[in-house]
């Protein structure tokens, strides 16, 4: 669980580290170096964040790896023997060996080339990635190819449980609102005044019933598929917000003690996060 919770201030470095504030334009204003070899095709910037060329990345940093174009779902897939990941046109996630690796600002489609973050395509094709601030650039160094697959990377039980509670409390709401829910739960497991797993969060009753699901059965239902990829999403390390502790649902408990004792963070879909 401990190496799982450090990928969140590891994935905070990047996003401070690696974004380019530059509004919702789609220029390039940064340089990317391949051990060394500078990467210029296919770059840009949108919602403060450096996107290359999916195909034109996939071949120049491994010149073995097969991409091809499925046009009825809009989905690029890119082979080698180290990886087999699938990036898809408005999707907040590409998947590779079997891990949901997440962005805030969607893949897209520009001039019929397919743009994902520079930093996800880093991490898919396990290559080491560092922001150099004097020249405004990248480096990348290559690795084995290919990240460690979700079935050796991510813990059974972790996503077992972390996906019934996401689905639980919010397994109608959009995607944002069901990685908020999981990165409640993992900031309490991090948490000195909260049990240290995911299944004692849950269940934790020493203040009183955490969380209803915990205490009406729903917890027990079946998980969405929406619901699992989330909380993959949260065990990767996103975390919507580092600090959340609590939520609640306004219309259903408007006089709750959460709303008039902590600070509000934000509304998301039904629930509102707080500090």
């Amino acid at each position: 669980m401990k190496r799982t919770l450090s990928f969140i201030f590891i994935f905070a470095f990047m996003v401070t580290a690696f974004s380019v504030v530059a509004g919702a334009s789609t220029k390039s204003a940064v340089g990317i170096y391949i051990d060394g070899q500078a990467f210029t095709t296919n770059v840009q910037i949108k919602d403060s964040t450096t996107f290359v060329g999916v195909r034109k990345f996939a071949n120049t940093i491994d010149s073995s790896a097969k991409v091809t174009y499925n046009y009825s779902n809009r989905t690029l897939t890119i082979s080698s023997s180290k990886l087999y990941m699938t990036v898809t046109d408005g999707s907040n996630y590409i998947v590779a060996n079997g891990r949901y690796l997440y962005t805030p600002s969607p893949i897209y489609m520009r001039y019929g080339v397919m743009y994902a973050p520079v930093t996800l395509m880093a991490k898919a094709f396990d290559a080491k990635i560092s922001w150099v601030n004097s020249n405004s650039s990248f480096n990348i160094t290559r690795g084995s190819g290919g990240i460690l697959s979700g079935d050796k990377f991510y813990r059974e039980d972790e996503v077992y449980w972390l996906s019934k509670i996401i689905n639980a409390e919010s397994g109608g709401e959009i995607l944002r609102g069901k990685i908020a829910v999981g990165s409640v739960i993992l900031n309490r497991v991090r948490s000195p005044y909260f049990p240290n797993t995911i299944y004692s969060v849950i269940f934790d009753r020493k203040n009183g019933v955490q969380f209803s699901p915990a205490a009406n059965g729903s917890i027990y239902k079946s998980a969405n598929a929406q619901s699992i990829i989330a909380a993959k999403i949260c065990l990767e390390g996103y975390s919507e917000n580092t600090s959340i502790l609590y939520f609640v649902n306004p219309k259903v408990a408007p006089n709750s003690w959460v709303g008039k004792n902590r600070q509000l963070y934000a509304q998301i879909g039904n629930h509102a996060f707080y500090y």
